[in-house]
């Protein structure tokens, strides 16, 4: 048997892996992952090189015996090589395949900085014996390189990808043995599921009015879907048009006309990821569908208790190798801008696959840019399909216009203001100013009515004045979401069978919550906030005449709207002078332009993002400084979390020192989120018991209300929370 002289993983039980052996698979996969984008030969050039410092006698001693042997810098020697060859991608992917993607310095850094620059002037240990068992590849730049550096870096970032995703793989194979990974459905059994439901409705002769409008919809996706090219698209149906089938429908077709890989679908807001998987599993099956997200079940318990199938979506969700992913906006963009590897392995499988942003007018404008110039990229470079999926199309067109001059966006579903007055449902009436006393009163001369506001303190108020007839109900972010949930069932429970529901809610019901009611009230904010709380009236169609449902535009006396929100209600303003009619496209399209007027360009970069990567920088591609920058959710908050039901013995847990991963993802139903001066008022009155920096127990249930929520006077700073 051959001796094995150089080794790059030992297991318990004395079983090794040759050096040369774990670069060769390594390499294998990188190649095969950066194919999809035209870089096989980077991803096997990385994946060679990676490790070629474990043939140094300092790593090879640690490794034999790791109780006396010191650490050794074993990634640094593989970036050294690369950049002597002019490979700084491949350098960078290298240097930071442990320890994070670095930023690259200036050419004052010395060798004890981590910056790329810094590896590069750092003394690593011998290590040349890698020449006599690897032999590195020729690589060519991909020909849209080296024109700007935002695109470059990006490069950098998925050639990253690539190489961490195929070392974990590799390394984990060796160590514990193939796993379970994955979904080895085809799309093509997704389609066939999708068309046994989708065919039965395109049959039905039937149909009223409402899914008639939907069934043209959905087979407008369908045939756009099998026969357009990869490409930047709209897709513009009002709400209630059936856009979530829609869009699958058409993602599931583009797919497979185009010989894509795999669906994202992505999602602005945690409270209605439950309700969007819930609709896709039942039309393609529970294994089809990974759900990626906080409190999803496989993220509730610990490894040894997950049942197989469980087992396999934990898999999956580490590098999204799954068919069907449904995730949130923060998971995907801060994936995008971040540096770790952990965080990066999944981004190489975003190259080839359909990716639809839901409630695509909720992009942060302090981040939009940044998140456009990444849709861009993944577009242009990756041979991507993005589709803007909304009710209320933001005015992106300017910004993809500059970002990327050839992604020109393409409507699916040119319907224009045709299509929004066919599915009109309602009807906007603008009342002017109210006191909190007259808003009461009109809300309790309905039996169901939705009211949204934009302060919590302003709905706790608005329900404690309400009939008390066991069909009024207060949803907000005081409420844990254990709570949420529950009280959204006994709603729509309660509207299906026509018994008192009067809803007093905050923004967090706009972010498509599937409910109907005949009389909608909302505050004065944005006129997409405005539209979102129209599309929770007459849903459905039930009242055919628009004139009898009204969505009711009020402001408040003595209680001016957070400052947060004052551009946004300038521009609503502007598009009620200027376009009469605020639901169609024009006004919509309108109220946008203004609103990105009004903010200026600086604003939708607030931190500088991607001219951050502008190689007139004088510090190159500061990756890891990008990646502490960049939170879609500007979170100071911290957490409470409040003991009842099942989060009670789950607190118990945690206030006996029993943290874990495992046992805060548990606890998540079970938290409210507050602002530090909130925190400090509650724990003043020694209704917290602290656990850490950012959370803490509520010692009493006195100070939770399971139908208003977390009880505080405090209240916090001008954010704003749903």
């Amino acid at each position: 048997m051959e001796k094995i002289e150089y080794i790059a993983h030992r297991t318990e039980d004395g079983r090794i892996q040759a050096v040369k052996a774990h670069l060769e698979g390594t390499a294998v996969l990188a190649q095969q992952f950066a194919a999809a984008f035209g870089a096989a030969d980077w991803g096997r050039w990385v994946g060679l090189a990676h490790d070629i410092g474990k043939y140094s006698k300092p790593f090879q001693r640690r490794i034999s015996d790791p109780d006396h042997a010191p650490r050794t810098d074993h990634s640094t020697a593989g970036a050294q090589e690369a950049l002597r060859r002019g490979l700084a991608p491949a350098a960078y992917a290298i240097a930071g395949h442990h320890a994070g993607l670095p930023d690259g310095g200036s050419r004052t850094d010395t060798a004890d900085d981590a910056t790329l620059v810094g590896r590069s002037k750092k003394q690593v240990p011998n290590y040349s014996a890698w020449r006599q068992e690897v032999t590195l590849p020729q690589v060519s730049l991909p020909s849209f390189l080296n024109r700007d550096g935002f695109t470059d870096s990006f490069f950098t970032r998925m050639l990253y990808s690539c190489l961490v995703d195929a070392d974990f793989l590799d390394t984990e194979t060796f160590m514990q043995g193939a796993k379970p990974r994955g979904n080895d459905v085809p799309l093509s059994v997704l389609l066939d599921r999708l068309s046994a439901k989708t065919d039965s409705w395109l049959e039905d002769k039937s149909a009223n009015e409402l899914n008639r409008l939907r069934n043209e919809i959905l087979r407008t996706c369908i045939d756009h879907g099998a026969q357009w090219p990869r490409w930047l698209y709209t897709l513009t149906v009002p709400t209630g048009g059936g856009k979530t089938t829609a869009s699958l429908a058409f993602a599931l077709h583009h797919a497979a006309a185009q010989g894509m890989n795999r669906i994202i679908y992505v999602i602005p807001y945690t409270s209605i990821i439950d309700q969007t998987v819930d609709v896709f599993r039942g039309i393609l099956g529970e294994e089809a569908v990974l759900a990626h997200y906080g409190e999803a079940a496989f993220r509730q318990k610990a490894p040894e208790d997950l049942t197989s199938e469980e087992y396999r979506q934990l898999l999956a969700s580490e590098n999204w190798d799954a068919p069907l992913v449904v995730t949130t906006a923060v998971q995907f963009f801060e994936s995008l801008y971040a540096n770790r590897s952990s965080c990066c392995r999944k981004l190489h499988n975003l190259a080839g696959s359909v990716i639809i942003f839901d409630e695509a007018q909720t992009l942060p404008v302090p981040y939009l840019r940044p998140c456009c110039a990444a849709i861009a990229q993944l577009v242009e470079h990756y041979g991507a399909t993005a589709v803007l999926c909304t009710a209320t199309q933001p005015a992106l067109g300017p910004l993809f216009g500059e970002l990327a001059p050839k992604l020109e966006l393409k409507e699916i579903c040119p319907g224009g203001a045709a299509l929004y007055l066919a599915l009109r449902r309602n009807h906007v009436e603008d009342l002017g100013s109210l006191s909190l006393e007259a808003l009461t009163l009109r809300l309790g001369d309905h039996q169901q009515v939705l009211c949204v506001v934009n302060r919590r303190k302003t709905a706790q108020q608005l329900y404690a004045a309400l009939p008390k007839d066991g069909g009024s109900f207060c949803l907000t972010t005081l409420l844990c979401a254990a709570d949420r949930r529950a009280k959204l069932a006994e709603i729509r429970h309660r509207l299906r069978e026509g018994l008192p529901c009067r809803v007093v809610s905050t923004s967090l019901i706009e972010a498509g919550v599937d409910v109907d009611f005949p009389v909608a009230c909302r505050e004065e904010a944005g006129l997409d906030s405005l539209l979102q709380t129209a599309g929770r009236c007459n849903r459905e169609g039930r009242e055919p005449d628009a004139a009898r449902c009204p969505v009711y535009l009020f402001t408040l006396e003595d209680s001016p709207a957070p400052q947060m929100l004052q551009p946004q209600i300038a521009a609503l303003r502007a598009a009620q002078r200027e376009q009469g009619e605020l639901d169609l496209p024009e006004a919509i399209a309108y109220y946008f332009k203004t609103l990105y007027g009004i903010k200026g360009q600086e604003a939708l970069d607030q931190k500088n993002i991607v001219d951050a990567f502008d190689y007139r920088q004088s510090v190159q591609f500061p990756f890891a400084a990008v990646a502490k920058e960049f939170a879609l959710i500007e979170n100071p908050t911290k957490t409470i979390y409040v003991p009842i039901d099942e989060g009670e013995a789950l607190c118990e847990q945690l206030q006996s020192s029993q943290k874990s991963r495992t046992l805060y993802r548990k606890l998540g139903p079970y938290g409210v989120e507050v602002y530090p001066e909130q925190y400090q008022a509650l724990y003043n009155a020694g209704a917290l018991n602290p656990v850490d920096e950012r959370s803490a127990v509520l010692t009493s249930l006195t100070w939770y209300d399971q139908e208003t929520g977390l009880k505080s006077d405090a209240q916090g700073g001008q954010g704003l929370f749903l």
